[in-house]
């Protein structure tokens, strides 16, 4: 039950690893995104492959990201 309060955390400090601010003079920001693999992303292919043991449901999962590890979290319980 501990994890599920330390997955909002995970998500903000996922965002803040893979966000830059860049702040011009004229009091505007740019906020980039770097692309690659996420947090989330290595979270849910591992989750899968813990519970289905297939590369075709990690991949599937790792496009959902956090949505697949949330899923997973909350219905853990009932396996």
């Amino acid at each position: 039950m501990k994890k599920i309060f330390l997955l909002p955390g995970a998500i903000f400090l996922t965002l803040e690893l893979f966000a830059q601010n860049n702040s011009s003079g004229d009091h505007s920001a740019n906020v980039t995104v770097g692309s690659g693999i996420g947090f989330g992303t290595i979270i849910a292919i591992v989750a899968s492959w813990s519970r289905n043991h297939s590369i075709l449901w990690a991949i599937i999962h790792g496009i959902f990201g956090w949505l697949y590890v949330i899923y997973y979290l909350v219905t853990r319980g009932n396996k």
